[in-house]
């Protein structure tokens, strides 16, 4: 990074693999309590990227999800997997600012072992297909090694302002 450059404002380069949280912030809209991912440990453009989330017994979600037995929605496993591939999405638009990722299909969701408080969930995201606006992507979910879940999410990039005219147009 050079002297010049403000390391939020700072995205992937072919020689920068990783990302702190500060950066994924400036990538992703995504804000507490909805921000899944907290660091992202690899990444090549427009191929792969590795994201972890420390997952705490704080989360919101826990204190109904299960009262005396706290275990993260499966739903928003996936959409960690989401949000990392929306990180490695984002950081080829220039005007991600007036751009929001949407899913369009979620495929082949499993869920193979309870994510509880005090696991690290370590996003593996591959992109099988990337065509304009959309992209396929295949995630897989470990903690301690073990596959925690796994799905395959396509998505698309759209005009922030579109979804909001959408919205307006929808409540008249």
């Amino acid at each position: 990074m050079s002297d010049t450059t403000h390391p939020m404002t700072e995205t992937p380069t072919d020689s920068n693999t990783t990302l702190d949280i500060n950066q994924i912030m400036h990538i992703l809209p995504h804000r507490y309590p909805f921000l899944l991912i907290d660091r992202v440990i690899d990444f090549r453009r427009r191929e792969r990227i590795v994201a972890i989330k420390n997952v705490t017994v704080n989360e919101p979600f826990f204190v109904g999800h299960f009262p005396g037995a706290p275990v993260m929605p499966g739903v928003l496993i996936v959409e960690a997997i989401a949000q990392a591939g929306g990180a490695l999405l984002l950081t080829e638009v220039e005007d991600r600012d007036s751009k929001l990722m949407l899913f369009t299909g979620i495929e082949r969701a499993r869920f193979r072992k309870p994510v509880v408080p005090g696991d690290q969930l370590r996003i593996e995201i591959e992109v099988k297909a990337w065509r304009g606006d959309a992209v396929r992507m295949e995630g897989k979910v470990f903690v301690d090694e073990k596959r925690a879940a796994e799905a395959t999410v396509t998505c698309r990039l759209v005009n922030r302002s579109r979804v909001a005219s959408e919205e307006v147009a929808e409540a008249e």
